[in-house]
This record gives C-alpha cells, sequence and structure tokens, in this order.
C-alpha cells in the first residue's frame, strides 16, 4: 500500500431506506476499509426506534463493526442537511447511491445531486452499481480537461487506482470541435482538418504527460496508463468513452462556484448526471 498518502480519511455515505441500501452500505463500508477511513452513514429524516432496529440489524448482517461506523439522524431538507454535515464533519468523500438513468433517479439523485454537486465542500462519488460481494475495480477513466483543478482530479484517480487495484486508468483529453477552425469543404480542407487535430492531440497528450509525470512514482508504477483524445461535446464524450470502455470508475472535476467556469463545467456533469455511465467521482478540493 502507498505510504503517507490518504486523500480520503472521513467518508459521509447518504442513506435512505431503499432496496440497494444493503449492496450500497456494503459498498461504502469498502471503500472506507480501502481508503483506511472515518465512516459516517447520515438519514436526513425522523429517527424512529423502527429504522434503528433496520440499520442496525443491516449493520450486523453484513458484519459491520459498529464501534467504527457512526450513524447521524438529522431532519431538514436534503441538500442544506447534508451540506452542513460535511462541513460539520469535515468529509472527504460524500457518497450517494443513485440509479443509472435520470428518468428513474431516485433517493438522493436528479435536482438534488446536482445541488451537492456544485455546493458541497468535498468530493463527491455516485453509485449506480453496488455489489454485496466485491466486484475488482480493473479501470478507471479520468477527464484530462484543460483546466485549474485537472491535475488534482488525475492525482487522486491514481490515488484511488492504488487503493482500490485498478490496473489501467486512462486520461481523456475532450477537444471541441470548434478548435479546429477549419471547415471541410474538400479534401483539401479535409487534410488541413486532419493536420490541425493531429496538433491538437499532440499539445493535449504533452499536456497531461507533463502532469503525470510530476506525480510521485509510487502513485503511477504499477499502473498502465493511456491517454485518449476525443473531439465533440464536452461531458457526454468522456461519458460515453467511459460507456464503450465498460471503465469500472468514471474521474470528474467538479464544477467550479464562480468564475467562467461555472458557465461550462455544470452542463459537463450534467450530461452525465443524467445518464450515468459507471461509478461516478467528482473530486473538490477541500482547500
Amino acid at each position: 500500500m502507498i505510504e503517507n498518502i490518504q486523500p480520503f480519511k472521513s467518508l459521509l455515505f447518504g442513506f435512505a431506506f431503499s432496496p440497494n441500501i444493503k449492496a450500497n452500505i456494503a459498498e461504502t463500508y469498502r471503500l472506507a476499509s480501502f481508503f483506511n477511513a472515518k465512516l459516517i452513514l447520515l438519514h436526513v429524516g425522523a429517527k424512529t426506534d423502527d429504522k434503528q432496529a433496520k440499520i442496525y440489524a443491516l449493520l450486523k448482517e453484513l458484519n459491520i463493526d459498529q464501534a467504527i461506523v457512526e450513524i447521524v439522524w438529522k431532519e431538514g431538507k436534503p441538500v442544506e442537511t447534508i451540506l452542513e454535515a460535511c462541513e460539520n464533519f469535515k468529509i472527504d468523500l460524500l457518497i450517494l447511491g443513485a440509479q443509472q438513468h435520470e428518468n428513474v433517479f431516485r433517493f438522493y439523485v436528479g435536482s438534488i445531486a446536482r445541488k451537492l454537486t456544485r455546493k458541497v465542500c468535498c468530493s463527491i462519488m455516485l453509485l449506480i452499481k453496488p455489489a454485496l460481494e466485491r466486484v475488482p475495480c480493473k479501470h478507471i477513466v479520468v477527464n484530462g480537461l484543460d483546466a485549474p483543478e485537472t491535475a488534482l482530479a488525475i492525482t487522486d484517480a491514481f490515488y484511488v487506482a492504488n487503493y482500490l487495484g485498478a490496473q489501467k486508468v486512462t486520461i481523456v483529453e475532450e477537444i471541441l470541435q470548434k478548435e479546429i477552425h477549419v471547415t471541410v469543404e474538400d479534401d483539401r480542407s479535409l487534410k488541413k482538418a486532419n493536420i490541425v487535430k493531429a496538433r491538437l492531440r499532440h499539445r493535449e497528450d504533452y499536456r497531461v504527460r507533463t502532469i503525470i509525470s510530476n506525480l510521485p512514482e509510487q502513485l503511477t508504477q504499477n499502473i498502465n496508463i493511456k491517454t485518449q483524445s476525443i473531439f465533440g461535446k464536452r461531458g457526454y464524450s468522456i461519458g460515453h468513452y467511459a460507456e464503450v470502455v465498460r471503465a469500472d470508475l468514471l474521474v470528474m472535476n467538479a464544477p467550479e462556484k464562480t468564475s467562467i467556469y461555472d458557465r461550462i463545467f455544470p452542463h459537463d456533469i450534467e450530461h452525465i448526471l443524467s445518464d450515468l455511465p459507471t461509478d461516478l467521482l467528482i473530486i473538490r478540493n477541500r482547500a
């Protein structure tokens, strides 16, 4: 295991008494164990004897040591209550259960997930395929967008790859079509467009490789690293790529709260939230 590296020291799982609660808690507890992190289970709603009995019985059934898991009950509006809990408990990673497609989003997804993604102080993970028995994480896809927080997203993707035993990390560089600045009308303009595309790929690959070269060797030495340039709509393109290659986890930058990026990133994230290709980890710098 990597020494002296622990990006996620405290995890919070916002749970509802949904059909997937058992698998979600099993998956969340595994993540806390891998990250050697403190785990808080938060229910937004009234604390009742029946609910307490259900959650304690579930923990016992899953052989989870109740002494190392804290259960918190808070009444209030879901978004505000979860945001406040993440601040007060100094959470590094918020975990929510999710359905894959927006038209069947339930529990802590849909508009709630969008609001939390923009406002929460920490990183956030949406689980669409929790399992009672561990399914190995083999391939992680991470965005390589030219943005201020991309280096952190790539770094944390390698952290997670090492903690979960993933063998491959692919950094996807999404390039907007408008960057080509060439209208294809004939063979000559097609050739020119292809030359421009090759230059853009080289530029993006060099930028991403520079980020990778600055990472601690212990993070990258056992990982198969691939870079992939894609021309298309940001957010949609990387989501489609992650689905096609059957990635086990997609890692993205968090949307910025201010500045021009606030008008760009929410659209990227919303493309993915509306049709999650796999489990999604959105990285935000708490600092």
